[in-house]
């Protein structure tokens, strides 16, 4: 229906319309799904992605808006390589496991799925139209922080067949707002998911922070992996689930011991802050600009050195594919506007 010629002209002759100046895009592929009215063009390079887009994202806009479709997604070739290595070393380090895990059966599954459509895959619809087989016993404990990674981790947990349980650390509001708590027991309740908080005492973590010399979210991590790998293995269960999106390829799944792996969900399926929001969305949990707990902005306020450390775990994400650039200048600048 649309070919890469059609485009190009109407590209460039919003461009002239908008002002910009008209140019040569390099068009690798165009797919376009009648079922969802979704246009995917795949570019050549980055380059060619952002001509088409647009500053502030005008170009695409009023494409979506003159060819009356409900979304239009612009990528370029060389991250889709990249995406699909990364799915393909996942799959190669599951494999390794020779588990009889359900739940880890299931996730080869969609990431061949994922891999075969990697263009267009969808998870909302993606999850709607398969159905998986279900672990008899609990394989799984997702750490649950009510954030957005950690929500997406324990719906695709849940729909895999992990049959998960959902844990918490509570070390006070000043790290768990209320907010949070809220997004915890709507996303449990909707997904009849069973849910624990675990109790701690964070107060060494929090007045460390407050000297200005410690990043609190290393510390803090560590403390909540500790504690969930702790749980997990008083229960016998044999994977603890993170909503981390870093560990990519061959580093999705690790041992902790003999008995125990640690699984990064949205990371082993290669998967951007774009396609976990548009998943999180159908279930209406609410969403918080800016980024980490109250405990990190006010180390923000206090010690403005201490916003370099986050802004590299910002760009960690940005060059792993999990971020978009925009995106990542927005959590950046929302560091300034304290």
């Amino acid at each position: 229906m649309y070919t890469e010629e059609f485009i190009l002209n109407e590209v460039n002759s919003i461009r002239e319309d908008i002002g910009h100046d008209k140019v040569n895009i390099y068009i690798e592929e165009i797919y376009f799904n009648e079922n969802t009215n979704e246009l995917w063009i795949i570019t050549e390079d980055r380059p060619d992605k952002s001509a088409i887009i647009g500053k502030g994202g005008w170009v695409v806009g009023k494409l979506r808006e003159k060819l009356g479709l409900e979304s239009i997604h612009v990528e370029s070739y060389g991250d889709f390589l990249n995406k699909k290595y990364k799915l393909d070393l996942s799959k190669k380090t599951i494999l390794n496991l020779n588990s009889d895990s359900v739940g880890l059966k299931n996730l080869e599954k969609v990431i061949d799925d994922k891999i075969s459509s990697i263009y267009s895959f969808n998870f909302e619809n993606y999850l709607s139209e398969n159905e998986f087989k279900k672990s008899y016993k609990h394989e799984a404990v997702v750490a649950l922080s009510g954030g957005v990674d950690s929500s997406f981790s324990l719906i695709l947990a849940k729909k895999l067949g992990f049959n998960p349980i959902a844990v918490t650390v509570d070390p006070g509001t000043i790290i768990l707002p209320k907010q949070f708590k809220r997004n915890i027991k709507k996303i449990c309740d909707e997904l009849d998911i069973s849910h624990e908080y675990l109790r701690t005492d964070y107060s060494e973590v929090i007045n460390e922070s407050f000297t200005g010399k410690v990043h609190p979210c290393g510390r803090c991590s560590k403390n909540t992996e500790e504690l969930v790998r702790e749980y997990a293995k008083s229960k016998e269960i044999p994977i603890i689930i993170f909503g981390d999106m870093l560990a990519t390829g061959s580093q999705c799944i690790n041992s902790q011991d003999d008995s125990l792996y640690r699984l990064n969900l949205p990371a082993s399926l290669s998967t951007s802050k774009q396609e976990i929001k548009s998943l999180i969305e159908k279930y209406n949990l609410s969403t918080f600009k800016g980024f980490g707990c109250p405990l990190l902005y006010e180390v923000h306020r206090k010690f403005p050195h201490m916003k370099k450390f986050s802004i590299q775990r910002i760009l960690r994400e940005t060059r792993s594919g999990a971020l978009e650039p925009g995106e990542a200048l927005d959590l950046i600048w929302s560091f300034y506007k304290i």
